[in-house]
């Protein structure tokens, strides 16, 4: 649903260590920007934690990401979120959010890379996503009723997940995808979190309302293009139309 493309299998086999590093600090500082330095209290921050844990990011590295992000010690991330929209090839549209040091740099970069597609300017192609907050998790008991948690959790929708398409999910395990409204992601993780879900993503993000039909070339061209727009370092999230 919109990141399809993109697994985390993926993302580590085709990533140096270094670059997977980089991009798993940068979202502990910018979720512990956002909502504070309490995982307790910030689900984003507390999903990006186990991720960081999960890619052997030392503890020290995690506690200094948060500091900065939240202010702690006197030291803030001084970092600009810009939203990009634009088409990848085919006419698939891609909306890439960026936190940035420097914006001109970054914009830059985009321009280059969308050589192969199309930026466009504000309002280009947002109206074509729903805004929505995202939970995703996994359970130990491969039948629960996924219908159930989405209900008692307070999600809009749901859909089921497996290890194939997202290898954050355990062999075995129920896995879902959580729709909710954006002022709900906290309290749907939090639900989660409660009731025997490990939470693995909770942010807000676009979720495309339809899909381009591509056949299994053109869909390649696309999820090569999408992923070297992923592999920059100021790229912190890609949503794209494509399944």
């Amino acid at each position: 649903m919109g990141r399809q493309w993109l697994h985390a299998k993926r993302a580590i086999v085709n990533l140096k260590k270094g670059q997977v590093v980089q991009k798993l600090v940068k979202e502990i500082t910018v979720a512990a920007k956002l909502g504070g330095g309490d995982l307790e209290a910030n689900a984003r921050l507390f999903a990006a934690v186990e991720k960081a844990k999960k890619a052997s990011v030392t503890r020290d590295v995690i506690q200094r990401a948060i500091a900065k992000g939240s202010g702690a010690g006197g030291e803030s991330a001084s970092l600009e979120h810009v939203v990009y929209e634009g088409y990848a090839p085919h006419k698939v549209p891609v909306i890439v959010e960026v936190m940035t040091d420097n914006h001109n740099r970054s914009s830059s970069d985009l321009r280059v890379l969308f050589k192969k597609g199309q930026l466009g300017g504000a309002g280009s192609n947002k109206f074509l996503f729903d805004h929505v907050g995202i939970v995703e998790g996994h359970h130990t008991d491969a039948a629960s009723d996924l219908e159930a948690a989405a209900i008692e959790a307070g999600a809009n929708e749901f859909e089921a997940l497996s290890h194939e398409q997202n290898d954050d999910i355990p062999v075995g395990h129920a896995g879902a995808r959580f729709l909710t409204e954006r002022t709900a992601v906290h309290s749907v993780a939090t639900w989660l979190k409660q009731n025997g879900w490990a939470v693995t993503t909770a942010e807000l993000g676009y979720v495309a309302k339809m899909y381009p039909e591509l056949d299994d070339t053109q869909r390649a061209e696309v999820g090569e293009f999408l992923q070297e727009i992923e592999d920059n370092d100021d790229v912190q999230r890609v949503w794209a139309a494509v399944k």
